[in-house]
């Protein structure tokens, strides 16, 4: 399996980083894109989808510290999106919305992940939201035009609702998480926090004839050697709202394969020989 560049050579990593993050501030800049920025607290009068997530995360956690720290940076990013309309043609940014974290900007050591192991890191715990993000857009017509996956798969799922492979990792702005409205509606975020999760909420400004059931096919474990890995395919179904609820459409959204840093309780083992 190929190595990522950053454990072969940190220096050209480095570099090569620097140099996208400054290609992108261009393109943000002299682009063309059309990137969404107004914010009203106003709700949109259609409910898209709606989701949430656990806020403390304590399995595989040996800092819980880290994770009330990431209540503090979560709110912070939020403040950014929370209420943001996107209407025809707009681009959704997460990076170019948020800023970098700093500890100016009041934002915490939360827990973050780098090649698979937890660590401090300020800002950490943010990747959340675009977690909860992108599978509000994956139950929409918005279309995602930059995501990418988590390489590792860290912990055993405790109570996980959503399928494996269904998230978003950001890294200021190397990686950023981006969708743009090609519809005729304008959609709308909202975001708030309780004791227990962060909550989303996808709106819009006509009701859809129909909506979204993103599903999960073919997974398992596999052991390949002495390491472990996780794969599954995550699909989607068009249904139509009224009637008999007719699929009008099945589609593969993409297909996750990762490492696992814990050793699952049943796998498949893979001979290379």
């Amino acid at each position: 399996m190929r190595r990522p560049i950053s454990s072969i050579n940190p220096l050209f990593y480095t570099l090569i980083v620097g140099v996208r993050c400054s290609a992108r501030r261009l393109k943000w800049w002299f682009g063309g894109q059309k990137f969404a920025k107004t914010i009203s607290y106003n709700k949109l009068p259609y409910r898209v989808y709606k989701h949430q997530s656990v806020l403390i995360r304590k399995l595989g956690v040996s800092d819980l510290s880290l994770q009330y720290n990431k209540a503090t940076n979560l709110k912070l990013a939020l403040k950014k999106i929370n209420g943001l309309l996107i209407r025809p043609q707009e681009t959704f940014s997460y990076c170019y919305l948020t800023g970098k974290p700093s500890k100016r900007k009041g934002y915490l050591n939360g827990m973050m992940l780098s090649n698979g192991e937890a660590k401090a890191g300020i800002g950490g715990g943010i990747c959340q939201i675009a977690n909860l993000i992108h599978w509000l857009c994956l139950h929409s017509p918005l279309t995602v035009t930059e995501r990418h996956h988590h390489s590792y798969d860290p912990f055993p799922d405790e109570g996980r609702v959503v399928p494996f492979g269904s998230g978003a990792t950001i890294l200021y702005n190397y990686l950023d998480y981006q969708f743009i409205n090609n519809t005729p509606y304008t959609f709308q975020l909202m975001f708030w926090l309780d004791d227990k999760c962060i909550n989303g909420d996808l709106r819009i400004d006509e009701e859809l004839p129909y909506k979204y059931h993103v599903f999960e096919q073919n997974h398992r474990f596999l052991k390949i050697e002495e390491t472990f890995y996780r794969e599954n395919e995550l699909w989607r179904k068009k249904i139509k709202k009224l009637g008999n609820g007719e699929i009008l459409e099945t589609e593969l959204l993409q297909k996750n394969f990762s490492q696992v840093k814990y050793t699952p309780e049943h796998y498949t083992i893979i001979n290379n020989t």
